[in-house]
Parts: structure tokens; C-alpha cells; sequence
């Protein structure tokens, strides 16, 4: 557990001590390792059931809880085979916070609200997000299009959709990711209106995430502008460009019909990437911030550095001076109203 604690809506909800939030992402939190850390260092730690059969599924959520009595969360992409079964399975462990994504709350929201489990819905829009506050969900997890792996279809800035959902709805905790890969963003993020930052890049580049070497040692050597998106129209995804990327966006560029371009991007993988360590013809998924990350750290260390630069942020901010009475108008306004 952390000693530094940063109180937030968020927080309070979910009774961490940070607004600090680790990503459910394939593979690489798709274990308890890294989830473990993360909610022991004092932030939410997020096991990414995705690509996991349901005994692993199990058998991951018993080990952490084996490793920390903090509270962590499941990821779970609502569009996976099995998802019923693996809801069933959530269900009967009574898993205290799900993240759900890529689907409609109506499919999982009332059965984890009986039994008391906090619902954090995935959005990437106004829309989105007044939909799933409407149904009822506890949270938000509002994702810009900086973010690695499957960002908005519109690519709209963390910044911007930030601060539009926030405002649309001023009742939610939200939880702000994409582009945010240290203390500063998020602080950025709560000046924003978000109630926490959900960091993924970053958490990867950690030694308990769950991937190849190799697909680290191509992180390390990325900048800000080496990513990419491909598979627009059925299945927008943040890449590092390689000979996958690559050749996906020469069949965009020259318009190729989507059957030929969807059977180019379903010959490719994730897992060929990250797990098997093929990282010139697997999706090598990452956001932006690849280019800011130049190091791999425990995960508890990340979480310390995010306390540190966030402390080092918000003492940085030039404070707003006060103003004599009457002079917070322009002289003609004064004028006006002196008599």
C-alpha cells in the first residue's frame, strides 16, 4: 500500500489510495502479476480477461488475491466468445470492480449491481458516455485517440474528449486515459475533470507485464511519432509500425476493398506480437507515449514516479492572483455601474 494517498470521487469509490488506474490490456495484464502490483502500490491494478479461457480467468483472480487484499479490477471486452460464461464466472467470484468495453452496459450492468460489484463502462464520446450514465453504471473510463490499442474510431484527443465527457456528465467519476504516461498528465487529467488516469504503454514497460522482450526492446526504441492506425471500418488499432503496419496502411492508402484489407489485418495478431515475440509481423499494439518511456521499471516504481511528478506538476502551477475589488472589469463596465 501506498503512503502518499490522493483523494478523489474516484477513489473513494473504488477505496484505493491513488487515482491511478493500470489498463486492462491483452496479455500483457492478462495475468496476476502485473494487476497484483499496481493495487498493492496503491492505484487499480486491471487483469484484462480478453484473450484468457475461463480457469485461467479464475485461477488469476484467486492468485491475486493470494498477492494483495487491495481492490483490483477485471477488463472485460463484452464482444469475446464465452462471454457469458465468463460473466457467470465474474459473477460467481464476486469480483468487487469489472471494467467493461466494446459493448452495451444492458449486457452485464444489473447482475454485478446485485451483488454489489462497481461497473466502470468504457466510453469514447459524449454520446457514449450519457448512454451508459443513463443505464446506470457507477463510472466512466473515457479513452482519447492517443491511446494504444483500440482507440475512438474518430481519433479524437484525450484533451478534448476529457474534457467533453466531463462536462456532459458532471455526476460520474471518470477515469481519463491515452497519451498519459507520467505524473504531469496526470495532473493534466484531473485539471481536466477526470477523477483519475488509466495508463497502459506505461504499465507494459514494466517487468510483471506478461509480453515478449522483444516487443519492449521495440517500445524503448520508438518515438512520439511512430505509431500508427490501421483497420479502419472493422477494427481500428494503435500500432508501432512494422512490416504489418506498414503493408496494412499501403492497402488503406491505395484503396483496397475491405474483404482484401480485412483478410490482411485477421492474418496478423496480437498474441504474435506480445506473446510469441514476432514483432515485425504482429500487431505491436502501443499508444503515443512509446516515445516518452526510454526505461523498464517494477510497477511499484511507476506508481511511485507518477506521485513524485505529479507533486512536482501541480507545484509548478503558477497561482491565479487576486484582484482588488472593482478591478475584474474593464474600466467602461466599471463606469457603467458606478452610479
Amino acid at each position: 500500500m501506498s503512503a502518499a494517498r490522493i483523494e478523489t470521487r474516484f477513489t473513494r469509490l473504488v477505496g484505493i489510495e491513488l487515482p491511478i488506474v493500470q489498463a486492462g490490456m491483452s496479455w500483457a495484464s492478462s495475468c496476476a502479476a502485473l494487476p497484483a502490483a499496481v493495487s498493492a502500490a496503491g492505484g487499480l491494478g486491471v487483469l484484462a480477461a480478453g484473450p484468457m479461457r475461463p480457469g485461467d480467468l479464475a485461477e488469476a483472480i484467486d492468485e491475486i488475491r493470494r498477492l494483495t487484499d487491495r481492490p483490483f479490477a477485471v477488463n472485460v471486452p463484452l464482444y469475446r466468445k464465452g462471454i457469458d460464461e465468463v460473466l457467470d464466472l465474474l459473477v460467481a467470484r464476486r469480483v468487487g470492480v469489472i471494467v467493461a468495453s466494446q459493448g452495451g452496459p444492458e449486457r452485464y450492468l444489473d447482475r454485478f449491481k446485485a451483488i454489489g460489484t462497481i461497473c466502470l463502462h468504457v466510453v469514447a464520446s459524449e454520446r457514449h458516455a450519457l448512454r451508459a450514465a443513463a443505464r446506470g453504471v457507477d463510472g466512466l473510463v473515457v479513452v482519447g485517440g492517443e491511446a494504444g490499442g483500440h482507440p475512438p474510431p474518430e481519433l479524437v484527443s484525450t484533451m478534448v474528449v476529457g474534457r467533453a465527457v466531463a462536462r456532459a456528465v458532471p455526476s460520474l467519476p471518470i477515469v481519463l486515459g491515452g497519451g498519459i504516461a507520467d505524473g504531469y498528465g496526470l495532473a493534466a487529467a484531473l485539471a481536466l475533470g477526470a477523477d483519475a488516469a488509466q495508463l497502459g504503454t506505461r504499465f507494459l514497460m514494466t517487468p510483471e507485464a506478461r509480453v515478449h522482450h522483444g516487443y519492449r526492446r521495440r517500445i524503448l526504441e520508438a518515438s512520439i511519432a511512430d505509431t500508427l492506425t490501421v483497420g479502419r471500418g472493422f477494427g481500428l488499432i494503435r500500432v508501432l509500425r512494422n512490416d504489418f503496419a506498414t503493408r496494412m496502411e499501403a492497402s488503406e492508402l491505395a484503396g483496397t476493398p475491405e474483404p482484401e484489407r480485412r483478410a490482411l489485418f485477421d492474418q496478423s495478431s496480437l498474441k504474435r506480437a506480445a506473446f510469441d515475440g514476432d514483432v515485425d509481423a504482429g500487431k505491436v499494439e502501443a499508444g503515443q507515449t512509446a516515445g516518452l518511456i526510454d526505461d523498464v521499471v517494477p510497477a511499484a516504481a511507476v506508481v511511485a514516479r507518477l506521485v513524485e511528478d505529479y507533486r512536482a506538476a501541480v507545484g509548478r502551477l503558477p497561482r491565479a492572483a487576486q484582484r482588488p475589488a472593482g478591478h475584474d472589469l474593464p474600466h467602461q463596465t466599471r463606469t457603467q455601474h458606478a452610479g
